[in-house]
């Protein structure tokens, strides 16, 4: 039964931890569409994964799943625009599979190509000033299609709240409990807004899949949008959890990188803005980018959209997003967001709190839920488990997207063979 209500958690695109047992399957041997998954009327038993015990989000089935979450979970749409869509110009670089680099802690040199496969890409796009130049899909998606983004998700609902903060919606030295008094009793009730956006709240909450008794599993519990057993007495929905958030450690000390922290976000943002995180997302950035598909959120029992990775979109529509942010805020002929904000977001977050925290080796911090790689060329991202990711490089002007299904979930098994790879191709594009 705890398995059971328990595996909502496996869906979730940030929670997700190593499910593989054994050496798992390579790329092209794992290809959904060869392995059959789900298809046929009805498809073969062998053939059938599901939410309800978990198996969608089980490697290999994972490679079918994250093309199509709305089949597995309930969920809600942010609507694309009903005007005249954005279409990009295409000049495709036949060069770029070539392109060698050497992965971190490596010796030998890999190509772009053979990275693709080593990370599980499911679809890969590359914009240099604004074109694409390269773009690749591969097993179930589709260039009509859409992916699971993961936490990519959460950089969407930072974004919306630095918004505010820069219209003055929001006050980022007020508390949690400022905009939402039932928070006052929880850890979120005396950490400023900007503690939350950027990820220096200190919580007595962790994401350890190994702990049984790890607080990951009352808020998946708390989100599963299926029956729960009756002798369940938890809380049945994200917002209700939330307000059980114990504080561990003082705020805006170090950084800890924390699902909760976005959804409290994504709470905040509802309660100020009056709309959802989908409908905001989709009046404020979703339809003015011109974007050709609408996307979905998965939701909880009580409708609350899952902020921190529930969100689905299109490869293409993504990239007009990080076309956006990398050109200041300015798209499709307007100013969708104030370039003060994507300035702020460049700048970066509190480098001694990052380095305090467990991604401290990246020498990287955090901002409105964006990652600052500070490199020479000042890369920025969001960034999702299973390889997801938005790859901003201004210097270069190049915007990289990348959706994955690779068998493990953290970006530390991905990084090596990725972030080489896509300095590579940026240094490539600066020499042309």
């Amino acid at each position: 039964m705890r398995k059971l209500l328990y595996s909502f958690l496996l869906f979730s695109a940030v929670f997700s931890t190593d499910l593989i047992a054994q050496t798992p399957l390579n790329f092209n041997d794992s290809d959904p569409v060869k392995m059959g998954w789900m298809q046929g009327f009805p498809p073969p038993k062998d053939k059938i994964v599901s939410a309800i015990d978990g198996s969608f989000f089980k490697f290999p089935a994972l490679r079918y799943s994250v093309c199509h979450m709305r089949q597995f979970m309930p969920t809600t749409v942010v609507k694309s625009t009903t005007g005249k869509t954005f279409k990009f110009k295409v000049r495709l670089d036949n060069n770029i599979d070539a392109i060698t680099f050497t992965p971190t802690n490596a010796n030998g040199l890999m190509t772009w190509k053979e990275s693709l496969e080593k990370n599980y890409t499911d679809g890969m796009l590359i914009l240099h000033k604004g074109k694409i130049i390269y773009e690749k899909y591969f097993g179930e998606l589709k260039p009509d299609g859409l992916h699971a983004a993961m936490s990519v998700s959460k950089t969407f609902t930072g974004t919306l709240g630095g918004l505010l903060i820069e219209e003055g919606v929001l006050d980022e030295n007020k508390l949690g409990s400022d905009y939402i008094p039932e928070l006052k009793g929880s850890a979120f009730g005396d950490a400023t807004i900007r503690q939350i956006l950027d990820m220096t709240t200190g919580l007595k909450y962790s994401e350890d899949y190994s702990n049984p008794n790890a607080e990951i599993w009352a808020f998946s519990a708390a989100g599963n949008p299926f029956p729960k057993p009756q002798s369940y007495n938890g809380p049945t929905n994200y917002y209700d959890y939330l307000k059980t958030v114990q504080k561990e450690g003082e705020h805006g000390e170090v950084f800890g990188y924390k699902t909760v922290n976005t959804d409290v976000m994504g709470w905040i943002i509802s309660k100020v803005s009056g709309k959802s995180i989908p409908e905001l997302l989709s009046d404020r950035i979703w339809k003015p980018l011109g974007t050709h598909f609408d996307g979905y959120y998965q939701i909880d029992g009580a409708g609350i959209a899952f902020a921190g990775g529930g969100f689905s979109a299109n490869m293409r529509d993504m990239a007009m997003f990080g076309e956006m942010i990398r050109k200041k805020g300015y798209f499709n002929k307007q100013q969708i967001l104030p370039s003060a904000l994507i300035d702020d977001i460049m700048k970066g977050g509190d480098k001694e709190a990052f380095k305090k925290s467990s991604y401290g080796s990246l020498n990287w911090s955090y901002r409105d839920m964006w990652w600052i790689t500070h490199n020479e060329h000042g890369s920025f991202a969001a960034r999702g488990v299973h390889g997801q990711t938005i790859y901003i490089d201004p210097k270069a002007e190049m915007v990289i997207v990348r959706f994955s299904s690779h068998p493990e979930a953290k970006n530390s098994k991905i990084d090596p063979t990725s972030l080489p790879a896509y300095h590579a191709v940026a240094k490539y594009l600066m020499n042309k």
